[in-house]
């Protein structure tokens, strides 16, 4: 498989994932970083860290919107709920890295 491929189909894996993520708004981001060690801030983070090693400008709310397909904080006011403390404690001993 050439570089090319590679890349489209490693995009098209992304845009995937990233329309799951938007369906699954029951799906909290503390339990994801609690079973995989990321959320959707982080694919947010690696987009922006990807823009800015291609001297792209981006900012943290721009690449934020591109993962939730809103503005974060419409997102978080209409899908995010309170952690409870099981979900906590849980990342708290997990210290994930974020």
């Amino acid at each position: 498989m050439d570089d090319k491929t590679r890349t489209e189909l490693e995009a098209a894996v992304y845009r995937r994932l990233v329309e799951h993520l938007r369906e699954r708004t029951d799906v909290q981001n503390i339990d994801m970083m609690n079973l995989a060690g990321f959320c959707r801030n982080c694919l947010s983070n690696w987009m922006k860290d990807a823009a800015d090693a291609k001297g792209l400008a981006m900012t943290k709310d721009e690449s934020r919107e591109i993962v939730y397909g809103m503005p974060y904080d419409e997102w978080r006011a209409k899908h995010q709920k309170e952690a409870s403390p099981a979900q906590q404690a849980a990342f708290e001993k997990a210290k994930p890295q974020h």
